[in-house]
């Protein structure tokens, strides 16, 4: 039988402020020949199982008792060959008690918020969301089985992004871009240019506000009047 044998994988956030800290692990498309295990409290976990099939968008989110250290260990599935198999995933470290954990709450997978955004969240969205575009929505498709949609864009405008998600088609030119939401949002298609806020998680897009440009326009020159915006955000 080859291999048998475990590897220990510890994490050591920069978080030695915070008090806990979430973990969230998202396992490859091609993950194979492991299960990972959580260590709490000296006994551990289970994770994500090769045994149940590891599913590519599934993301296992846990509390770690300890901020400065989360240890995994991926044990090695018991094989009759040598054949190399991968055990590759994903994962991010967030503070529930820093800066960004209310909209961690808002933002991930765990809980994304459907409603339509305050104009105060609106306004901060745009100061601190990882990724803002204006554009308008190409097309809209549902993945019942992972309780995804997905929000095709076709970008005007991108004043912000931590990554290249939005990039220009080489063929047509146009630039475009998927965008992330729960099933459970019932996104669909509209008419008009919106302004797409939210953050990135795994390497995707996850949307954030969303509000018509032309009701963002009217909010945020209402507030700059009032000195009342968070940020500078160059409309036009």
């Amino acid at each position: 039988m080859y291999p048998a044998r475990a590897l220990r994988v510890v994490l050591e956030p920069n978080l030695s402020s915070a008090q806990h800290t979430t973990v969230c692990i998202k396992p490859a498309s091609d993950f194979q020949g492991a299960s990972i295990y959580v260590e709490r409290a000296g006994r551990l976990h289970l994770v994500i199982s090769e045994a149940g099939g590891a599913r590519p968008h599934h993301v296992s989110c846990f509390s770690a008792h300890t901020p400065q250290r989360v240890a995994l260990f991926l044990q090695a599935s018991p094989q009759r060959d040598i054949s190399r198999r991968t055990a590759s995933f994903q994962y991010e470290l967030v503070s529930n008690q820093s800066a960004a954990g209310p909209d961690f709450k808002k933002m991930t997978l765990i809980k994304a918020m459907c409603r339509p955004c305050d104009n105060v969240e609106l306004l901060m969205a745009i100061c601190s969301s990882d990724f803002v575009v204006k554009g308008s929505i190409r097309n809209v498709s549902h993945d019942s089985e992972n309780h995804m949609s997905q929000v095709d864009v076709n970008v005007q405008k991108v004043y912000r992004q931590k990554n290249r998600i939005f990039q220009q088609d080489e063929a047509s030119g146009e630039w475009r871009g998927p965008i992330r939401t729960l099933l459970q949002c019932k996104v669909k298609k509209g008419a008009g240019d919106f302004l797409f806020t939210g953050n990135e998680h795994f390497g995707e897009a996850w949307l954030g506000c969303a509000p018509r440009f032309k009701d963002f326009s009217f909010i945020y020159r209402a507030a700059r009047e009032r000195r009342a915006n968070p940020c500078e955000f160059q409309i036009n």
